[in-house]
């Protein structure tokens, strides 16, 4: 029986936020299951690091650093190896996603209905997101589900939600955002069964600390392509 679920939190300069998105992630409850937060720095610069160092543990379970900045691929490959629960989802360390939603992401796989859920974005009718981004979205899961053969409607959502057998045996080789792509195309060629649920989302802008940029985009339809082989 499944009865513990980890949240791997990869963190890089959000010294203006991560006490408040710990504080709210830690208020989340399952009945009958046990959480555990992992937190993994990526060698902040902005004092995010130092505030993790003195107050972390308060919060998290486990607070792990990089020594060296390497990307959220590469937060999360360091997360997922240090998880103890049976099923593992992703939370970035801002508000672009609600906290409270992760119960609704993790449901399906805890129930035994799939070993896969992603939070969609796009099954939300109130979607509120910058056109642009929408757009590249909407592109690059075309792209991907014709390549895998899944048929998702938001492939570069941050909610990923997995059995924990599957995430922690799996080589994550991207480094930064080609994890988005890269674990999808994974999924399909492990045949694993994949569900999609509907969540709210509140972008932010660059200058609020949105990280993702052109580079990234043009790096993911690399890694569609890539990994489906």
């Amino acid at each position: 029986m499944m009865n513990k679920l980890s949240i791997v939190m990869p963190v890089y300069n959000e010294k203006d936020l991560i006490l408040d998105v710990l504080k709210k992630v830690r208020e989340i409850s399952i009945p009958g299951k046990e959480i555990e937060l992992i937190v993994v720095d990526d060698c902040s610069s902005d004092g995010t690091k130092e505030i993790l160092k003195e107050h972390g543990k308060e919060y998290a379970d486990k607070v792990l650093f990089h020594e060296v900045n390497q990307g959220k691929g590469a937060a999360l490959k360091t997360g997922f190896g240090a998880i103890t629960g049976d099923v593992a989802i992703v939370q970035d360390a801002d508000f672009e996603y609600d906290p409270k939603e992760i119960p609704l992401v993790v449901a399906p796989i805890f129930d035994g209905e799939v070993d896969v859920c992603y939070g969609s974005r796009f099954l939300n009718r109130d979607y509120k997101g910058y056109k642009q981004n929408q757009m590249a979205n909407k592109v690059l899961t075309g792209l991907s589900n014709f390549m895998t053969g899944l048929k998702v409607t938001d492939m570069e959502t941050c909610y990923k939600a997995f059995k924990a057998d599957f995430i922690k045996n799996i080589d994550i080789k991207e480094k930064r955002f080609g994890f988005e792509p890269e674990i999808t195309a994974k999924i399909a060629r492990n045949k694993l069964k994949l569900k999609e649920v509907p969540i709210s989302y509140y972008p932010r802008t660059k200058e609020e600390g949105k990280k993702v940029n052109l580079k990234d985009g043009f790096r993911a339809l690399y890694c569609i392509v890539k990994y489906r082989f």
